[in-house]
C-alpha cells in the first residue's frame, strides 16, 4: 500500500507568484514531487488540519476555511460534510482514542463540535470564555485538541489565545484550565505580550498540546514562551526547561510517537517568524531532549511534526514557507523538498 505525506497551506501566492488551486499537497513516501490536490475541496483552499484514519490511511479528514471535508481514497477526491454552521474556519481535527467514529473538530472563531457518526453529522459543544482568553488582531481559535489514551471521556482544547479548557465528559461539559496558567504566568521570565494588552498573552499563545498512554492525565503544551506540561489534568504546570538543551525554545507543535508513548517530539524556531527552526526528540517524555533533525537547513520557522502510525521510522516536519523535510530511518538520513510555487503558511503535516 502507498504511504503518503500530506501538507496543509493556507497562504498561496508570494512575491508575484501564481496562487495554486488548493493549499492541500500530497506527496509520496521516498519522492519528492508535490501533486495539489483540490478535486471537491472549496476554491483556494486554506488547510489548517489534517487527520488520517487510524486504521484505514485512505479515509482522511482536512480542515478548510468552509469547515470540514472528507476524503475515502486519499485524497485524489473530497466531499464537503454537513457542519451546522458557516463562516467557522477548522483549525484542529481529533479522532476520540479507540472510537475514530466519534471526530472532533475546533474552528475560528472559537468552537468546538463533535460527530459520532465519522463526520456525517456534527453538534457545535458549549463551553464559556475562559478567563485567559485575550483579545487580539484575529479572533481567537481552538488550535489544538487532545485526549487521554487512557481515558478517551478527557479531552483537552488549546486557544490561540487564550490558554486551555478540558472536558471529563467526552466534550458535554467544560471546565476552564486557565486559571492556573495565568497564576504561572506571573513569573518575570513568562511575561510576554505582542498585540495585546496583558502580559500573560505568551502563555495563553497556546499552539498545541498532547497526552500520551505512558503518564495518564499529564498534559504537554507548546507555546510561545516553550514547552510546559502539567502532571495532574491542568490543575498544576511545570516549565519542561528546553532551553536546557535548545537555543530555540519558541515551540509550534508537540507530539507523541504514535509506537512508543514515552518519546516526544517537537518544533522548535527563535520565533513566528525567523529564519531557521529545527525538531527535537525527547526518549524519556521530556526529561531530556536532543536535536533530531541533523544535517537540513530550515529557512523558516519550523511549524509541524508528523509522525507515521504504520512506520515508526518516518518522521516529518514542515517549515512555515513551505519546505518539507522527512527521514525514513529513523533520523539517520534526511532529505527535503518545497512545496508548489505559493503554497505558504504552512500550518499542518500528516503521514500515513
Amino acid at each position: 500500500m502507498a504511504q503518503y505525506v500530506y501538507a496543509g497551506a493556507s497562504q498561496f501566492s508570494k512575491n508575484g507568484q501564481t496562487a495554486p488551486s488548493s493549499g492541500l499537497c500530497r506527496q509520496g513516501v521516498g519522492e519528492t514531487e508535490w501533486q495539489i490536490l483540490s478535486q471537491g475541496l472549496p476554491e483556494q483552499a486554506e488547510i489548517r488540519a489534517i487527520l488520517i484514519h487510524p486504521d484505514n490511511p485512505h479515509l482522511l479528514y482536512v480542515g478548510t476555511q468552509h469547515g470540514p471535508y472528507r476524503s475515502t481514497d486519499g485524497g485524489a477526491h473530497w466531499e464537503e460534510l454537513d457542519f451546522p454552521d458557516t463562516g467557522m474556519a477548522v483549525w484542529s481535527l481529533l479522532f476520540r482514542p479507540n472510537d475514530p467514529q466519534v471526530v472532533y473538530c475546533g474552528t475560528a472563531p472559537a468552537a468546538i463540535y463533535r460527530s459520532e457518526n465519522g463526520g456525517d453529522t456534527w453538534k457545535r459543544l458549549t463551553f464559556a470564555e475562559p478567563a485567559g482568553m485575550v483579545e487580539m488582531g484575529f479572533p481567537c481559535r481552538i488550535i489544538g485538541l487532545a485526549a487521554d489514551p487512557n481515558d478517551p471521556d478527557a479531552v483537552y482544547a488549546g486557544l490561540e489565545v487564550g490558554g486551555i479548557i478540558r472536558s471529563r465528559d467526552g466534550g458535554d461539559t467544560w471546565e476552564d484550565c486557565t486559571s492556573a496558567l495565568l497564576q504561572f504566568a506571573e513569573q518575570d521570565y513568562l511575561k510576554s505580550r505582542i498585540l495585546s494588552n496583558t502580559d500573560a498573552e505568551g502563555m495563553m499563545d497556546t499552539h498545541a498540546l498532547v497526552l500520551s498512554a505512558a503518564q495518564p492525565g499529564n498534559v504537554f503544551l507548546a507555546t510561545r514562551m516553550g514547552l510546559f506540561q502539567s502532571p495532574d489534568q491542568g490543575q498544576t504546570w511545570a516549565d519542561m526547561e528546553i532551553w536546557r538543551s535548545s537555543p530555540l525554545a519558541y515551540a509550534r507543535d508537540i507530539q507523541v510517537a504514535p509506537g512508543d508513548p514515552n518519546t516526544l517530539y517537537a518544533a522548535l524556531s527563535p520565533g513566528a517568524l525567523t529564519l531557521n527552526g529545527s525538531v527535537y526528540r525527547s526518549p524519556d517524555l521530556g526529561q531530556t531532549w536532543q536535536r533530531y533533525d541533523y544535517g537540513i537547513s530550515p529557512q523558516s520557522t519550523m511549524m509541524t511534526v508528523a509522525l507515521s502510525r504504520q512506520d515508526p521510522q518516518l518522521v516529518y516536519c514542515g517549515t512555515r514557507e513551505g519546505q518539507v523535510f522527512g527521514t525514513q530511518d529513523g533520523g539517520t538520513t534526511w532529505g527535503g523538498s518545497t512545496l508548489p510555487d505559493g503554497c505558504q503558511n504552512v500550518y499542518t503535516l500528516a503521514c500515513g
